[in-house]
């Protein structure tokens, strides 16, 4: 019997253990799912003789040699921070490892460690990063194969709401992590076009959008994710003029978000002073200079501040939220940061029977024979309901396939690895096709 570690249980693990439970039996899997807080797992697996759940703290050093000692793989999906301390547990049991998270500069210091013992770390395996690596290079692939160059690749994601429960007027519920959300594209963005380097600092970044429109689901806009450039050479696209890689959202939403930026609310470096006794609208006051005008309102100050419309779309989505209530903010030593996730937390929560949405695109420009040519592939995937969200599909179906594949010897790679080989990708796109996770090609000349 092979033994799963799996250390994570949040909003996005809940379609990876239902995979899991799934293909224990015929796989001879024993399933131990480790978290802070499993209460909500028991009923889960109740019905399986094949898993269990336990309290697990990843900061206790001995409970994590011991629980990674019993496994044949182990999976993290906890916080990405954790992550480099079960890698480093793992190698010191000689176990391989995979997580859904973005390749860092402390994991590749153990590529050659892991190579040595004939390990494989394999990351960067669900959605974005991870669906978008393998459905990319299933593409740029074929149009090598076929002769052609690649001039320009550009690829966003978003998680967003599903249409008919898109109920407010930022069209945005959180599918993942509200943290994450919040300190998104803080850094400056980096990325190539035409031949040229082109950075965004961070308090621009929320004004230089592109945009997009998906049949069926209507338009979108993008904004470009940190660093771009580091994938040119793993996508063997390193003379290729414009390659740009970004985050989808809906039209409108990056231009009221440039407003968190420009007051400063997203700012996770300080705390604020007595915190805990501010209200939403002393938080944002915070932030204004003083009034130019006696008893002029917050809204009209803002909007002096800011140059936008004190009666324009960007002020009626702060309104919406609350910022100009006095609602208590109730955390102490709080940055700014979080403080706004407490607030958008209340407002951007799915609802029972919400249901989330993926959409990715993909945009190829390319020669062959004289032509420049272009194909769009764009995947759209729709959440079961609160619970089962397309966010969770999309992150733990490709990381339990990985799993399957990895405890059946079918991962060569050794190393730090992420999933832009064939013997990984094929596999895991065609068996997402089972879950309804399938993209739509269009091709066409760019010949007039």
């Amino acid at each position: 019997m092979k033994r799963i570690l799996l250390l994570g249980a949040g909003r996005s693990a809940s379609s990876l253990i239902a995979y899991l439970l799934k293909n224990a039996a015929t796989e001879n899997w024993f399933i131990t799912i480790g978290d802070i807080s499993v209460a909500h797992l028991q009923p889960l697996l109740a019905p399986f003789s094949v898993a269990k759940a336990i309290p697990f703290d990843v900061h206790n050093q001995k409970q994590r040699a011991e629980e990674v000692a019993k496994a044949d793989l182990v999976i993290s999906l906890l916080p990405a921070v954790f992550h480099i301390e079960v890698a480093r547990e793992c190698l010191r049991q000689e176990k391989n490892l995979i997580t859904a998270s973005y390749v860092t500069p402390a994991f590749l210091e153990l590529h050659q460690e892991a190579q040595n013992k004939n390990l494989t770390i394999l990351m960067e395996s669900g959605l974005d990063p991870g669906i978008d690596h393998m459905s990319a290079m299933a593409i740029i692939r074929r149009i090598q194969a076929e002769g052609g160059k690649l001039t320009s690749f550009k690829s966003y994601t978003g998680g967003l709401v599903a249409p008919e429960f898109d109920t407010n007027p930022w069209q945005y519920k959180f599918t993942w992590n509200p943290r994450n959300v919040v300190l998104a594209g803080q850094g400056t963005a980096k990325y190539i076009k035409e031949g040229e380097y082109k950075y965004i600092p961070y308090h621009q970044l929320f004004q230089r959008t592109d945009a997009f429109y998906v049949d069926g689901y209507g338009h979108f806009e993008g904004y470009a994710n940190r660093d771009s450039l580091s994938y040119r050479e793993p996508y063997g696209l390193l003379d290729i003029p414009t390659m740009l890689r970004g985050t989808l959202r809906r039209p409108g939403y990056c231009e009221a978000w440039h407003a968190f930026v420009q007051l400063g609310l997203t700012d996770d470096s300080y705390t604020l002073e007595n915190s805990e006794r501010m209200t939403y609208r002393s938080f944002v006051e915070a932030f204004l200079p003083p009034p130019a005008i006696p008893g002029e309102s917050i809204e009209e100050r803002i909007s002096l501040y800011l140059g936008i419309p004190v009666e324009g779309e960007v002020m009626q989505k702060l309104a919406w939220l609350g910022l100009f209530e006095d609602t208590a903010v109730e955390l102490a030593g709080a940055t700014p940061a979080q403080v706004l996730e407490k607030i958008l937390k209340k407002k951007w929560t799915l609802s029972p029977g919400d249901k989330d949405m993926i959409v990715m695109q993909h945009l190829f420009e390319y020669e062959l024979d004289g032509e420049q040519r272009e194909i769009t592939s764009s995947l759209v995937a729709i959440g079961d309901d609160e619970i089962q969200t397309a966010m969770a599909k999309t992150v733990g179906l490709p990381v339990g396939i990985l799993a399957k594949l990895m405890l059946q010897g079918k991962i060569p790679q050794k190393g730090v690895v992420i999933p832009i080989h064939p013997e990984l990708y094929e596999p895991v796109l065609e068996e997402l096709k089972e879950y309804g996770i399938d993209f739509v090609e269009q091709e066409r000349s760019l010949v007039s």
